[in-house]
């Protein structure tokens, strides 16, 4: 009886560490796919804008690249920590 209880238990424990991973993964994810839609519209802006706009829009494009690779990086790391 207590081999079963300790069983379900470590199960539990388990699935719950595994779905925690599975969430930051989907988490981090959907912040890269956001911030990759900023970067797409600050790119749209900056080329039908006038020449002091487009340089602040090119720089913003450029900050939201840089974030979601970041985010797509930490989704990567987190999918490899996911167990199978």
């Amino acid at each position: 009886m207590v081999s079963k209880v300790a069983a379900v238990l470590a199960a539990l424990v388990l699935s719950n560490a595994a779905l925690a991973q599975v969430g930051t993964t989907v988490k981090e994810g959907a912040k890269a796919t956001s911030e990759k839609a900023k970067e797409a519209g600050d790119e749209t802006k900056a080329a039908v804008s006038s020449e002091p706009n487009k340089s602040v829009d090119k720089a913003k494009a450029r900050a939201h690249k840089a974030k979601a690779h970041h985010h797509a990086h930490q989704s990567k790391e987190a999918a490899k920590d996911v167990p199978k």
